[in-house]
């Protein structure tokens, strides 16, 4: 039994040691700072929000999409967020017409507009859909926020602002996703119905 207590004790610690380096990093928080802003912004002026994952990511994205269409913190206005896995009929339908790596670029093609926000949550930065989709996005205007491990992967490059985790152990970046989601959901409800 002590030898489990030891692998969750380490899980734990290991986390918090990520989180650490989150906190110590300035240029890091001031990507977080900058990505809010540029959601207050596009919600100001009528945008939506987009959130675009794989597996936990998805999971994540969708979890973000409701804490700000649904609420946080605030009984307040709903904020137009949406999570683009969420249709499984279009989802199914694309997949299987133009590939899976299509599935999110082509509802953003023909749902988002300029000034909207793109969410492009990939632990890797690799994930190809959500590559797409960063790419298209920024062909149409749509600002692109990427949540991503270490090195950010393809996606450094097909972003607005980079928020990469310090980190290349996948449990502990979504750990570190849902907390800087979290942080954006509740400074976006803020700025905006605080």
């Amino acid at each position: 039994m002590n030898n489990h207590l030891t692998e969750i004790k380490r899980a734990i610690e290991n986390s918090i040691a990520i989180k650490q380096l989150i906190l110590n990093d300035e240029a890091l928080l001031g990507q977080v700072e900058t990505a809010v802003g540029l959601c207050v912004d596009s919600i100001k002026k009528g945008g939506k929000i987009w959130f675009a994952g794989n597996g936990g990511s998805a999971a994540d994205a969708q979890h973000l999409a409701a804490e700000l269409s649904g609420r946080f913190y605030l009984d307040r206005k709903s904020i137009p967020a949406e999570a683009l896995h969420v249709n499984t009929s279009f989802m199914t339908a694309v997949a299987n017409d133009y590939g899976y790596d299509m599935v999110y670029s082509r509802l953003l093609e023909g749902c988002a507009r300029k000034g909207d926000v793109l969410v492009a949550i990939s632990t890797s930065g690799n994930s190809k859909n959500v590559l797409e989709a960063a790419k298209l996005a920024q062909t149409i205007g749509v600002k692109v926020i990427a949540l991503t491990g270490m090195t950010g992967g393809r996606l450094n490059g097909h972003c607005d602002v980079l928020i990469n985790v310090p980190s290349d152990d996948t449990p502990r970046i979504q750990e570190s996703h849902i907390l800087i989601g979290h942080i954006l959901c509740e400074n976006i409800e803020k700025e905006l119905f605080g």
